[in-house]
């Protein structure tokens, strides 16, 4: 049967990809590869599922038609190797002659980053239809794994907006919203919490099913420094890594940088401004499995629009370039010019391609590569300390461990579930206990996970006055600190009966007891609020303990929850204790504790446009996780006041002043960006604030028995414009005298402070270039509670402090009286990327009355 012909990108959009001022739709984007499925045997196309707002989310492999006919078995080997516990040295041998290369790559995750999504149908045209050497080569020995859109959602709203203002003077200018419902850029910030649907789909195909031996993830950056940023990343890079990824790195990046001189490409920089430390991004995390990991970054355009850039107006880089001049990171700088998205295309396809055919020429080598650097990993963490960590089954909130455990499972980790009680430094661990050996191929993400982490003061991360260097996440990524789970390092060897986990099972729930005295609900659970939720919203009443309760021999601090006999609540409780694995402990007498009754308040949460504010999305999907009903505020809904008659409680998500005020909005992006960028336009419809006005609006909701939650930079807010007498310390200090970026510190809580009901007193809390607040001396100085301390020394665990006197005794959470209402100024995010699971409860609180 003859081969149905296959149109050209070109002839099937109408443009070449990557024409000024043409943007090709998702819908029309998967179209294509559907066509490319159905009359070519060399790719095939896969719904791995829908995304966040419902469209099709896919993959396409690409290889040969006769390595599509052995798949199955090209998975299989691509995953044993990485795994190679039990197999014999002829096995790995097979594996090495008969497997293949698998590569994976990962379009456009920031939505108006656009370029990979546009090149992607031209790079899959290419290697299906072409019959050059070099792609008959890469078809042989390669199975690719394309992702051609990571966020379809966003690519669709970008698109949309694009075409909706070509032609006018606000075309090219950026989307004035999040480009994915929830998240926004931070969904590259998701890779080892795995909260939103498309994270799971591409985790589960990484490291469930495929183990790729490289993967690459092509994005955009600034317009005025290089043109493209390659392989390998910058200094420093983290210690944890098998030095076999970085050289494989440069493996990949000189092979690219040859193939983008010889076709004219100039600009090209490595070794710069990305730097190899341990993050939650999808380009980073492979790294730390013994997976190349690798990310490209293309100068933008104005979407689809071409930029002009002047020569004096290119920059040297912060890390690894700087100057803007010829150095043997950056041989070729570019004149300036004329900016397009179709460099932009062809510069990312060549990388691709240069990548594939490294893949095609190395492949024994490459493969040879992922069985050492597995049986490395797994060596040391038979040889070397620590051998495991033990997450023991006591934990303040034992959900949450599990959640930690599953997360865990999810990107490849191997878990083990103790049989029998076992002893090690002098502890007895219970039956039970979860133990995760060192002696796996995961050993270089469980250290720099799960072990206390100290940011290296190095040459490498100060400018050469001394100034601190800002990590380009977090100082720490320490997980299980920010989920209050406890870990137990173990640095010595161990003997025990351990039955490995396919899969992380939650406990059951289940009710104790009848119900003719009520039930009591553990208030240092977090989904003991998610249950809170539900019967409320069954028209359930449920209260709250103000004082410490015991049942039996079960104790429960402040803040337990009682949900008293009443007509169904055998039948919701038991739906509950099913669904969120919750256990209702009934009492044996009428409750004599103080308690007073759970009211669910009308939450409203601030939302604003200038692109939009990933803290406030982050908020939203926590809400809804744990079914706090909340309604979105935005500008009109202030300004015209009246608020108290739609809500009780109003967020203010973190946020600079300006950006919520939106006055002095120029003075702002010259002092945070140094007078480097003009402020970006926006149509007068899309250019948010509350104004004067609306600060009035706040004011007179809150005198008159609002409640206002500011979460950490939007503190600074509640400070300046509601005048309320507390200093932020930091506030004017330079990174020299005081730096804290991204880190977890120690904190003390005054745990009869209802809004620190089922917190434990050891917390920790993340604090990234927050506020850190000071009462000032007057007569109301009882009007402002401090919830939560720094105490006096010894106040970081993890990451990176400079200038720890100003913390010390300093306040983190106030609680302040305003007229009949009150404002809580979080000098911390409590519920940041929905990663700190530990201080959910510190936000949580605040939601019910």
């Amino acid at each position: 049967m003859q081969e149905r012909r296959i149109p050209s990108p070109e002839e099937f959009f109408g443009f070449r990809m990557g024409a000024d001022r043409k943007l090709a739709r998702w819908d029309k984007i998967v179209e294509y590869f559907d066509l490319l499925g159905e009359r070519s045997p060399r790719i095939k196309v896969v719904r791995l599922g829908k995304s966040t707002e419902g469209n099709p989310f896919i993959l396409a492999i690409i290889t040969s038609a006769e390595n599509m006919e052995k798949l199955e078995k090209i998975r299989e080997m691509s995953w044993r190797i990485a795994h190679p516990k039990g197999l014999s040295e002829d096995e790995v041998e097979e594996i090495i002659r008969e497997g293949k290369t698998v590569v994976a790559m990962t379009m456009s995750i920031h939505a108006t980053e656009v370029g990979g999504t546009q090149m992607a149908p031209e790079l899959a045209y290419d290697l299906v239809t072409s019959e050059d050497p070099t792609i008959q080569r890469i078809r042989e020995n390669v199975v690719f794994l394309l992702f051609p859109c990571f966020n379809p959602d966003g690519q669709i709203m970008v698109v949309d907006w694009y075409n909706k203002w070509l032609g006018t003077e606000y075309e090219g200018c950026r989307l004035p919203w999040l480009y994915h419902k929830y998240t926004g850029h931070d969904n590259n910030r998701d890779a080892f919490t795995l909260t939103q649907v498309e994270s799971q789909m591409v985790s589960r195909v990484l490291y469930q099913e495929w183990f790729p031996q490289a993967y690459i993830d092509f994005h955009h950056m600034g317009s005025y420094g290089a043109r493209f940023y390659i392989p390998p990343f910058a200094n420093p890079i983290d210690e944890n890594v098998d030095p076999l990824i970085w050289a494989e790195q440069q493996l990949y990046g000189a092979h690219m940088l040859v193939k983008l001189e010889a076709a004219g490409k100039t600009g090209v920089e490595y070794a710069a401004t990305y730097p190899g430390e341990f993050m939650p991004t999808f380009n980073y995390v492979p790294c730390w499995h013994n997976i190349c990991g690798m990310l490209t970054e293309s100068a933008s355009a104005r979407l689809a629009t071409p930029i002009y850039v002047h020569y004096h107006q290119l920059q040297p880089s912060r890390r690894g370039r700087p100057e803007y001049r010829a150095q043997v990171n950056f041989p070729h700088p570019w004149p300036g010019g004329w900016w397009r998205l179709r460099d932009i295309v062809e510069q990312q396809k060549i990388a691709a391609l240069a990548t594939l055919e490294v893949a095609a020429n190395f492949r024994e080598r490459i493969l040879r590569n992922m069985y050492l650097k597995a049986m490395r990993s797994i060596k040391r963490g038979e040889e070397e300390p620590p051998y495991a960590f033990i997450i023991p089954p006591h934990q303040h909130d034992p959900l949450t461990a599990y959640k930690l455990l599953r997360t865990l499972r999810a990107l490849g980790v191997e878990i083990h579930r103790a049989e029998r009680a076992f002893t090690v430094g002098g502890v007895t661990y219970p039956a039970g206990s979860y133990v995760i050996f060192l002696s796996q191929t995961a050993r270089p993400f469980l250290l720099s996970l799960l072990r206390r982490t100290f940011y290296r003061d190095s040459p490498w991360t100060r400018q050469r006055d001394g100034t601190p260097i800002s990590p380009y996440d977090f100082a720490t990524q320490t997980l299980a600190e920010f989920m209050g789970v406890k870990v137990v390092e173990v640095a010595e060897r161990f003997e025990g009966r351990f039955r490995e986990l396919r899969e992380i099972r939650f406990p059951r729930g289940a009710l104790r007891g009848g119900p003719d005295h009520g039930y009591l609900l553990d208030g240092r659970l977090n989904d003991s609020f998610k249950a809170v939720n539900r019967l409320l919203k069954r028209g359930l009443k449920v209260f709250r303990a103000e004082e410490e309760v015991r049942v039996g021999e079960e104790f429960f601090p402040r803040g337990a929850f009682y949900i008293p006999k009443q007509e169904g609540v055998v039948e919701a409780l038991e739906r509950e204790a099913r669904d969120l694995h919750l256990t209702f402990h009934a009492l044996d007498s009428d409750p004599e504790f103080k308690k007073h009754e759970v009211k669910p308040l009308r939450i409203g949460i601030y939302q604003r446009y200038y692109g939009g504010n990933m803290d406030e999305g982050w908020t939203r999907w926590l809400l809804e996780q744990y079914e706090f009903e909340y309604s979105t505020v935005k500008d009109k809904g202030i300004k015209e006041g009246k608020i108290a008659e739609r809500y009780d409680l109003l967020i203010f998500p973190s946020d600079a002043t300006p950006m919520i005020t939106g006055e002095k909005l120029e003075e702002y992006f010259q002092k945070r960006f140094r007078g480097r960028f003009t402020m970006p336009k926006y149509p007068p419809e899309y250019r948010s604030g509350i104004g004067k006005e609306g600060v009035n609006k706040v004011k007179e909701f809150v005198e008159a028995g609002g409640t206002l939650i500011t979460l950490n930079e939007a503190s600074n807010f509640a400070i300046e414009e509601l005048k309320l007498p507390i200093n932020n310390v930091v506030k004017d200090l330079s990174p020299k005298d005081f730096f804290c970026p991204g880190s977890t510190l120690k904190v003390k809580v005054d745990g009869t402070s209802p809004l620190a009901y089922g917190i434990p007193q050891d917390c920790l809390i993340l604090f990234r270039n927050s506020p850190v607040f000071a009462v000032k001396p007057g007569e109301r100085n009882e009007d402002y509670r401090v919830v939560v301390s720094y105490p006096e020394e010894r106040i970081l665990q993890s990451g990176w402090l400079i200038g720890e006197r100003y913390l010390s005794r300093k306040a983190a959470l106030i609680d302040a009286r305003m007229g009949k209402g009150r404002v809580i100024l979080y000098g911390f995010s409590p519920q940041f990327r929905a990663q700190t699971h530990g201080t959910f409860k510190f936000f949580f609180n605040a939601l019910i009355d």
